[in-house]
């Protein structure tokens, strides 16, 4: 008489596959729900990389190195003189000849906008990023004594920016920032163009490093000259 040999499931094993499954499907759910909602949240993440301040009288318009190809910051920095939010504004930008640079297309970017010669006070230096930049305009707002200032800068660089300037400008300046339309940023479709997404990843990344170099103290080699030049006003 042969004896048939039963084998019992282990009740661990159907516990464990039936996690599985269970497991595999909501992370599909998820990712479905992801994908579905993907715009959305692409914008969310845009718009909240741009920051931008409550606007009031200041004692200069800071415009940034680098504007675009479209002359988007001398473009917002005109329409912040326009509305009679600062005397003076300052054409900030790298040198690339002994003899001329980007201060200087700056300059001629805001008068073809509307801002008088001699109310522009021409900014050249030899700054590599954000910080060295800062610390040179840093040096001219103490040099001037002013006590609040206006930074226009492109929309995607306003949270950087912001962050910086906070940390190398001396405390007792108001610093407000404002964020220019940028020809090559939208934050509601950044998603959709392959320069637009170089942007923001470049930008978040060069975040990272600014926040490093605040907490451990580490910075480059200061070596920007700063060099001013303005028409027959002295602005103030």
């Amino acid at each position: 008489m042969r004896l048939r040999r039963w084998q019992r499931k282990d009740p661990s094993q159907s516990g464990g596959i039936l996690f599985s499954l269970v497991t595999l499907l909501v992370v599909i759910l998820v990712l479905a729900v992801l994908y579905v909602a993907r715009h959305p949240i692409f914008r969310l993440i845009g718009e909240g990389w741009v920051v931008e301040d409550t606007l009031e009288r200041s004692d200069a318009i800071l415009v940034l190195s680098d504007d675009n190809f479209y002359a988007d910051r001398a473009t917002r920095a005109a329409q912040i003189y326009r509305q009679g939010l600062g005397p003076v504004v300052v054409a900030s930008g790298r040198r690339l000849r002994p003899y001329a640079g980007v201060a200087e297309l700056i300059e001629h970017d805001l008068i073809e906008r509307g801002v008088p010669k001699d109310k522009i006070l021409r900014v050249a230096h030899d700054a590599d990023n954000t910080r060295e930049e800062a610390k040179m305009l840093a040096q001219l707002a103490k040099q001037k004594k002013w006590r609040s200032v206006i930074l226009v800068t492109s929309n995607f660089h306003t949270r950087r920016a912001r962050y910086i300037f906070a940390n190398v400008f001396p405390q007792d300046i108001k610093i407000r920032i404002t964020g220019a339309r940028d020809g090559d940023f939208d934050p509601d479709r950044w998603w959709e163009q392959r320069v637009s997404v170089k942007e923001l990843a470049g930008e978040m990344a060069a975040m990272l490093v600014a926040i490093w170099e605040q907490h451990t103290g580490s910075d480059v080699t200061d070596k920007a000259q700063l060099i001013m030049s303005h028409g027959t006003h002295n602005p103030a």
